[in-house]
């Protein structure tokens, strides 16, 4: 899915949530990332596959960008 230069992190690389964010759902929670994993506040994710990864962690990075 990426088309970016440099190549982001595919969905199942390790840090998959490095990928740029393509569309953001603020009002949801939800972020879609470029390598099609979608991403929530709760650092939840869901892969491309459907495969959902419980949340890990505190408050996403991409959840506290402006």
């Amino acid at each position: 899915m990426c088309q970016h230069t440099n190549p982001c992190p595919t969905a199942e690389a390790v840090d998959r949530e490095a990928a740029r964010t393509v569309a953001t759902c603020r009002e949801q929670g939800w972020s879609l990332l470029c390598n099609g994993v979608i991403v929530f506040e709760d650092t939840g994710e869901i892969l491309p596959d459907g495969t959902m990864i419980e949340p890990h962690r505190g408050p996403a990075r991409h959840a506290l960008a402006a």
